[in-house]
C-alpha cells in the first residue's frame, strides 16, 4: 500500500522550493473581498509548505466545474503554466466551459513551469485526478494543503497521531485502483469468487490502520485527561484564534517562556501550559492552543478535540484577534464557530485585538469604538503586555472569596500550602496554632477545607 499511502501528500523535491499555482474560483455567494483573503491565506499556507507561488488563474462561475473544477478555456491557461495538455481525455466540455480566454499566455520554459496546484476548494476524488490528468502536475485541495502542514508540524505523540488519523480519513476515498492483472485478491473457501479488489484491500487496510491509530489516541489522551483534571481547581486561561494571529508570542510574553514562535501559519499545533509571570496566589495558568482556519477540515476538528479540550475547560478564553489584517472580522467569526463546535463558547471571553503596532492612529481609535470592551495591544509592547496582565489578574479577583484558616503548629504542611495556592490577606501565630486569612477562588477554598478536614 505504501504508492496509495502517500496520495495527495506533497511530493518534495531536494534541494528546491516546487514552484505552485493557485487555483480559485469566485462562486455567486462570494463577495471580491473574501475571495481575494482566501487566496492570499492560501499562498500563505502553501508558502508554509514550502513552496513558492508564482502565479493564480481565477473564474467567476456558479459552480465548479464537474470534470476539473475549472472551465475548459481556464484548464488550459492553467494548463500554459504547468506544461500539462490542458484538457481532460474523454471530456468534452458544455456551453459554458468551452470558451477559452481572448489571449491565452505563452507556455513557459521547461525549468519555470509549476510543479504544484493549489486549489482554494476542496475536490472530489475525480475533479482532483482530472486536474492531475489536465495539468501533468501534483494537486492538492485546500484540506491536503492544511492537512499537509499539520502534519510537518506535529512535535507530540498526540499531535502526531491525530493528524495521521485525520490525513488517512481524507487520503481513504481518494485512494485509486493499482495496475491490471493483480488487482484482486482470490477469494472464498478454495479460491472461489471474485473476491476482493486491491482497491478493496487498500481501503479495508486504511481504516484498520485508523483504527488502531485511534485505540493508541485514547491511551496517550487519557494521560492528558487526567492532567487537566488536577487542575480543574486552577485558575486557567486559554488563548484561542485565528493562525498566526500572534497567540505564540502573546504565550511567551504573558509567561516569560522561550517557546517556539514563526511567522507562518499553524507553526505550534501542541497545546502548552504556563505559569503566568509574574506569578500569582493563587498561580494563573495559561495555555496557547492549535489555530483556527476557515473551512479547517472536518477530520482536523474532530481528531484535535481532546487537545482542544483546554478550551472548553479553561475559566477565562482569550480570543486573540491580529487587528492589522482586514479580513480579521471574518476570521473572528470562524473562531467563534469552531469554539461553538466544540462546546466552548459559554464561559468567560475577552477579545485581545492584537498587532496594534501595525495600525495607525486612526485605525486604532475607530477599532476602540468598535469593539469597546476588548483590549487593543501590540504582544511586542511590554506596557501593553503587562496591562494585559493586570486585566487578567483582575477577572480572576472579582470572583475570589476570603476565608481563614486555624491551624495548630503540627498541621504547618498546610500552611506552607495555603501560601503556595493562595493569596495570604493576613497571618498570625500565638500559642495554639497559626490563624491565616486568605483570598482564592471559592474552588480552590472548598478543595483546601475539605482536603484539611480528611487529614485531621
Amino acid at each position: 500500500m505504501d504508492e496509495q499511502e502517500h496520495e495527495g501528500q506533497l511530493r518534495e523535491v531536494a534541494g528546491e522550493r516546487p514552484r505552485a499555482v493557485i487555483v480559485g474560483v469566485r462562486l455567486a455567494d462570494v463577495d471580491e473581498a473574501n475571495f481575494e483573503a482566501s487566496l492570499v491565506e492560501l499562498q500563505r499556507l502553501g508558502k508554509t509548505l514550502g513552496l513558492e507561488v508564482v502565479g493564480r488563474v481565477t473564474q467567476r462561475r456558479e459552480s465548479l466545474a464537474a470534470a476539473a473544477c475549472l472551465g475548459g478555456g481556464k484548464l488550459r491557461e492553467l494548463a500554459c503554466l504547468t506544461g500539462g495538455p490542458g484538457e481532460v481525455p474523454g471530456y468534452t466540455p458544455d456551453g459554458k466551459d468551452s470558451g477559452l480566454p481572448d489571449e491565452l499566455p505563452d507556455a513557459l520554459p521547461v525549468e519555470e513551469r509549476a510543479k504544484v496546484v493549489l486549489v482554494d476548494h476542496d475536490l472530489s476524488p475525480r475533479q482532483a485526478r482530472n486536474l492531475e490528468l489536465a495539468t501533468g502536475a501534483q494537486v492538492l485541495d485546500r484540506s491536503m494543503v492544511v492537512v499537509s502542514i499539520f502534519q510537518r508540524h506535529a512535535r507530540t505523540r498526540e499531535a502526531k497521531l491525530q493528524v495521521e488519523i485525520a490525513r488517512l480519513s481524507y487520503m481513504a476515498p481518494r485512494l485509486r485502483e493499482s495496475g491490471a492483472g493483480e488487482d484482486r485478491q482470490r477469494g472464498g473457501i478454495g479460491g472461489k469468487g471474485a473476491g476482493e479488489s486491491s482497491l478493496e484491500l487498500n481501503r479495508r487496510q486504511v481504516r484498520h490502520r485508523i483504527a488502531e491509530l485511534r485505540r493508541e489516541l485514547e491511551v496517550v489522551t487519557r494521560t492528558a485527561d487526567t492532567q487537566r483534571r488536577r487542575r480543574g481547581e486552577d485558575q486557567t486561561v486559554a488563548i484561542v484564534g485565528y493562525t498566526n494571529a500572534g497567540k505564540s508570542s502573546l504565550m511567551r510574553r504573558l509567561t516569560d517562556d522561550a517557546m517556539y514562535v514563526a511567522d507562518q501559519l499553524f507553526a505550534t499545533l501542541d497545546t502548552t501550559v504556563r505559569a503566568l509571570k509574574p506569578e500569582t496566589r493563587p498561580p494563573i495558568l495559561v495555555s496557547d492552543t492549535v489555530g483556527f482556519i476557515k473551512n479547517l477540515p472536518h477530520d482536523l476538528v474532530a481528531s484535535f478535540r481532546s487537545t482542544l479540550q483546554e478550551a472548553r475547560e479553561a475559566s477565562v478564553l482569550l480570543h486573540l484577534v491580529d487587528a492589522s489584517d482586514p479580513a480579521f472580522r471574518d476570521q473572528m467569526r470562524v473562531t467563534r464557530e469552531v469554539l461553538a463546535e466544540l462546546d466552548a463558547d459559554t464561559g468567560e471571553r475577552l477579545l485581545v485585538l492584537n498587532k496594534a503596532d501595525r495600525l495607525d492612529a486612526e485605525q486604532r481609535a475607530a477599532l476602540q469604538d468598535e469593539y469597546a470592551d476588548a483590549v487593543l495591544m501590540s504582544a511586542h509592547d511590554a506596557d501593553d503586555v503587562a496591562a494585559l496582565h493586570a486585566h487578567i489578574v483582575a477577572i480572576f479577583e472579582r470572583d475570589m472569596d476570603e476565608h481563614e484558616f486555624t491551624l495548630p503548629y503540627s498541621r504547618q504542611a498546610h500552611v506552607a500550602m495555603l501560601h503556595e495556592r493562595c493569596r495570604v490577606v493576613h497571618e498570625e501565630h500565638d500559642e495554639h496554632g497559626t490563624r491565616i486569612r486568605v483570598r482564592a477562588p471559592r474552588a480552590v477554598l472548598g478543595g483546601l477545607a475539605r482536603a484539611f478536614a480528611t487529614a485531621e
